[in-house]
């Protein structure tokens, strides 16, 4: 099919070629062999009058127009999956859909395992998938790559639908026989201590607790720096250490581990969770029952 002298087909191409920068690649991506996909790019070429992707040493780059289309057309085709998936109702019980999550191990302990279960008794051919935070948790949205965000509401895009979840305050943990530390932290001890700290991906982007914290101007000693919550008592246990954490997350690890539970010596606010999805699956009826599902299965734990 032709618009405006473009063979639409060329599109799906396209995509695949802007994101991979690879003309093997792509064609692997949309199931073409290397010269038929040579030969779409060679149209697309003609087409835009551009060359679009150059080689540069042993690999190719992106030509200015070339950046410059990525994601207008990333947002095309999502658009058109949107539209072609849409159905004006949606039968939880009969669906087969797979539904992707980006979110960080601290709500995928806290929230999803009790999403999944009462997603299992109402849908039970409906599967999730878990993604850690990237260093662009939006981008990854706005490419198709994750269906919503389970993130702090600090951390999603104003431009795409969103609802509140829930709200968390924070607490410090420190190992069970800390003899340093009486029945609370104190202001001083809290600054001097080694601190455990989060941070996500290359970037090193600050977890919830960090950025707060920063925010207020409150400087710690970060001694040991981790990829993830669940880490974090471990490098606690057995040390002076101490680490600033969402409270529902330490209460369920005190259950478990040799730590106990303080209040913060400096005031931190609590801090919102939000759920995100992109604007084109608004029309969806899935997102809006998986929504639905989570407000109120947080609704009822907290």
């Amino acid at each position: 099919m032709r618009f405006n002298r473009l063979d639409l087909n060329l599109l799906v191409v396209l995509d695949a070629l802007l994101t991979e920068q690879n003309i093997t690649r792509a064609g692997q991506q949309v199931f073409l062999s290397q010269s038929a996909t040579s030969g779409a790019l060679a149209r697309l070429r003609e087409f835009f009058n551009d060359e679009l992707l150059v080689q540069v040493g042993r690999k190719m780059v992106l030509t200015p127009l070339g950046e410059s289309l990525v994601k207008p057309v990333r947002s095309i085709l999502l658009q058109v999956q949107t539209t072609i998936e849409q159905r004006p109702e949606f039968d939880p019980t009969q669906s087969q859909r797979k539904f992707t999550f980006i979110m960080s191990d601290y709500t995928a302990m806290v929230l999803m395992p009790a999403v999944v279960r009462q997603a299992a008794q109402i849908a039970p051919g409906i599967t999730f998938e878990l993604i850690t935070p990237t260093d662009a948790p939006i981008e990854e949205l706005e490419n198709g790559n994750a269906d919503f965000l389970l993130l702090p509401s600090n951390a999603i895009a104003e431009k795409h639908p969103s609802c509140s979840i829930f709200s968390e305050d924070f607490v410090c943990i420190c190992c069970r026989d800390n003899q340093q530390i009486e029945e609370e932290i104190t202001t001083d001890q809290y600054l001097k201590l080694g601190h455990v700290i989060v941070s996500f991906g290359s970037l090193r982007r600050p977890s919830v607790d960090t950025w707060l914290l920063e925010k207020y101007g409150i400087d710690r000693r970060p001694e040991i720096t981790v990829p993830t919550f669940t880490a974090v008592p471990q490098y606690v246990i057995g040390t002076s250490r101490i680490a600033t954490i969402h409270r529902r997350l330490a209460n369920f690890w005190a259950k478990h581990l040799p730590i106990r539970i303080l209040p913060t010596p400096i005031a931190i606010p609590t801090m919102d969770w939000s759920l995100q999805w992109h604007q084109y699956k608004d029309i969806d009826p899935a997102t809006h029952w998986v929504k639905q599902m989570i407000q109120d299965t947080a609704a009822d734990m907290y």
